[in-house]
């Protein structure tokens, strides 16, 4: 049960992070705020591409830590 809430804390702060990301540039920007949601949809395939290689469980696009992912089986 620990896993799935902090997959879900995970998920909702990384959600939030980039909506807000994705307001940002586009007001900098001074472009139409519908623009925002394209934005954030790169800023999340760029934080999967990257947690993908560099942080998260290989295959997947969790920044957490394998022994923390409930994608990870048990007992890997």
């Amino acid at each position: 049960m620990q896993r799935l809430l902090l997959d879900l804390a995970e998920r909702s702060a990384w959600t939030g992070a980039q909506a807000a990301l994705g307001l940002a540039v586009v007001e900098l920007a001074e472009v139409p705020v519908w623009w925002a949601a394209p934005v954030a949809l790169v800023l999340a395939s760029a934080k999967s591409w990257v947690a993908g290689r560099l942080v998260g469980r290989s295959g997947t696009a969790s920044t957490l830590p394998a022994t923390k992912d409930p994608a990870t089986p048990p007992g890997a």
